[in-house]
């Protein structure tokens, strides 16, 4: 199980696109370079075709097909071999320091190669003798270009194709016709070529079956191969069997400028997955760099709640041993009964400030009783029928320190209002939780707020600090009050 090096080199091109922007960037210019080069290799081949086909319609008022492929297939072998040396160039943009992508070195080496070889030689007098030394150098980069494209290597046959390249061009010292070497050199070389061709397409075959998807090569990419190295097939029988037509060096170029373009898609589909993953990563990141955020925030958080805890309980126990123990000893010392009254409610109020420090959390059942006892105490004692409604079923809230201490404050604040400002004779107190909110409506007879106050319930009255200490809770405290009816004050807290 094996995979080809375009599956390689597009893994390869994702980690290395995907490490920097500036490697992408110096990417996008080359794969631009590339369709510039190769952009330009379609108007050379139109050129030289309409070329042609001019100088045969002014050359000749009859023509046949075979007089009129005598006088394009030049013009067309020779367009081909100019595209085949702007697709070397583009090649060569490609593969510029992607280690990935070394082994089309071979295919690059094959282009300018053959433009020599079928192109350039013909205008020399050593035309058989430049066939014979450069033919076995090509089929060494055409072999080496199809194993490597396998991630395969064979030292020995490495060794025997580079034994082969000198031994051609020593044959030709010889007492030999030259032109019995080149027709040799031509079907043995042909043979060869023709065997590691259909070994790629052998490998590309069993490929297709590879047991994971990431590894199996695509079938349409096998189609494609087959039709390409068949173009090199063909032109190899054309060398052999019609070697006077010039399809050999029509569809050798177009085998090799096929197999080249096909280079092109393969490093433009790594180019654009590349990118896909780019933006995956950066979009990775930004959700890692958001978690991170979040973690540091609930981090500082926490701590920030650890040092107040430690701050409040400090300043909870400051206050009870020192301010405590003078308020108490006031109460227990003071001759004047109006000073150990004072005294002992800023005791309480103390000791309730104590409790909302410490931050322990009060059940809300212990909270309903303290809350009954002081509301219903107070009211007796300034001559007002309490009636406390308790909820109907028990309740298992627990209820914040700081949300007990406020709570009790409000409270504390409406019972002076209606024992100071309304004459009530009775007051009823309700309490209910449900839907994870906890009220409680407080309603007198009294005389309800003067018309000259409604102004001014923000001012007078303590309405301001019960809404304010409602709205730290993030609850909220409606006051409802008229002339002869009485007031309501509706408290709801969530839980």
């Amino acid at each position: 199980m094996h995979r080809t090096t375009e599956q390689e080199g597009m893994a390869a091109g994702r980690s290395d696109m995907a490490s920097s922007p500036a490697t992408q960037g110096a990417s996008r210019r080359t794969a631009a370079g590339a369709a510039i080069a190769l952009s330009l290799a379609v108007p050379v081949c139109l050129a030289q075709v309409a070329g042609a086909a001019v100088a045969g319609a002014d050359g000749a008022s009859a023509w046949s097909f075979t007089t009129l492929w005598a006088r394009l297939a030049p013009q067309l072998a020779y367009g081909l071999q100019s595209a085949l040396v702007l697709m070397a160039f583009a090649l060569g943009l490609l593969i510029w320091q992607r280690r990935a992508q070394r082994h089309i070195a071979w295919l690059l080496a094959l282009m300018p190669g053959w433009v020599v070889m079928v192109g350039l030689s013909p205008l020399s007098s050593w035309q058989t003798a430049i066939a014979v030394i450069l033919a076995p150098w090509l089929l060494w980069c055409a072999v080496h270009y199809l194993m490597r494209r396998m991630r395969r290597r064979d030292r020995r046959l490495h060794r025997a194709l580079l034994a082969q390249a000198f031994l051609f061009p020593a044959a030709l010292l010889l007492p030999v016709p030259s032109a019995r070497i080149a027709a040799f050199a031509l079907w043995w070389l042909g043979a060869q070529l023709l065997v590691a061709m259909a070994w790629h397409l052998w490998q590309l075959w069993q490929d297709m079956f590879l047991p994971t998807l990431e590894e199996r090569y695509p079938r349409p990419d096998f189609v494609l191969c087959c039709v390409l190295i068949g173009f090199g097939v063909l032109a190899v029988l054309a060398a052999w069997f019609l070697p006077g037509s010039g399809l050999a060096g029509i569809l050798g170029p177009l085998s090799l400028l096929g197999l080249g373009l096909h280079r092109v898609r393969e490093f433009a589909r790594a180019l654009s997955q590349s990118e896909t993953a780019v933006l995956q990563g950066e979009l990775r990141l930004q959700e890692r760099i958001a978690e991170l955020e979040r973690h540091f925030d609930q981090v500082a958080e926490a701590k920030l709640e650890q040092v107040t805890e430690r701050e409040r309980k400090r300043i909870a126990a400051d206050l009870h041993d020192d301010l405590g123990a003078k308020l108490l000893t006031i109460v227990h010392t003071s001759e004047s009964d109006r000073i150990s009254t004072l005294a002992r409610e800023a005791l309480e109020e103390m000791r309730l400030s104590v409790r909302g420090l410490t931050g322990k959390p009060v059940q809300l059942l212990d909270a309903l009783g303290d809350w009954r006892a002081e509301v219903v105490s107070r009211l007796a004692q300034a001559n007002i029928l309490a009636e406390w409604k308790s909820p109907a079923e028990d309740i298992e809230h627990t209820f914040p320190a700081r949300a007990y201490v406020q709570t009790t404050r409000i409270l504390r604040e409406s019972v002076s209002n209606i024992i100071k400002h309304s004459g009530a004779t009775h007051c009823v107190i309700s309490c209910s939780a449900q839907d994870g909110y906890f009220s409680v409506v407080i309603q007198d007879n009294g005389q309800g707020i003067p018309l000259e106050l409604e102004g001014r319930l923000d001012k007078g009255h303590g309405m301001a600090s019960m809404k304010a200490r409602a709205k730290q809770m993030h609850g909220q405290c409606l006051v409802e009050s008229g002339p002869g009816w009485g007031t309501v004050i509706r408290l709801t807290i969530p839980l």
